[in-house]
Formats: C-alpha cells, structure tokens, sequence
C-alpha cells in the first residue's frame, strides 16, 4: 500500500470514528429517555448492547490507525 493510500485510509478511519460517536450519543439519549418506564424484558438491555457494541467498533478502527502508524500505541509504557 503506498504510502498516500495509507494516509487515506487512516483519514476514513477517523471519519468512522467520529460517525460511531455520533451514533453513539444518539443511541445513549434512547437509552436515557427509557428510564423509569416499563418495557419488555430485553428492549433496555439490547439498547445498552447496541452502545457496548458502538464502544467497540469505535475501538477497533483505532487499532487500524494505530496499525498504520506502524503499530505502536499512542500511551506510554
């Protein structure tokens, strides 16, 4: 991969992530606006699954940036 398509990837990378955040504000005011009202056993928790579920997709294009810089970790050891 040259090295120009490798940057553009890691730009579509952080567009995603910063999608998933979007996404994932929507889905925790959907979560917040259930409290205190009665619902089917699983619709709360499946809602709380889908964020969980965001957290991780989010996660994971942050593993491919970090892959593409060469794969070392942005914290300090």
């Amino acid at each position: 991969m040259e090295l120009t398509e490798s940057a553009e990837l890691k730009e579509k990378c952080f567009a995603g992530r910063t999608a998933i955040e979007q996404c994932k504000e929507q889905i925790d005011a959907l979560r917040k606006s259930c409290e205190g009202q009665v619902f089917p056993d699983e619709a709360v928790p499946n809602i709380i699954l889908a964020y969980r579920h965001l957290e991780d997709a989010r996660m994971r294009l942050g593993k491919a940036i970090q892959a593409l810089d060469g794969g070392t970790s942005c914290y300090p050891r």
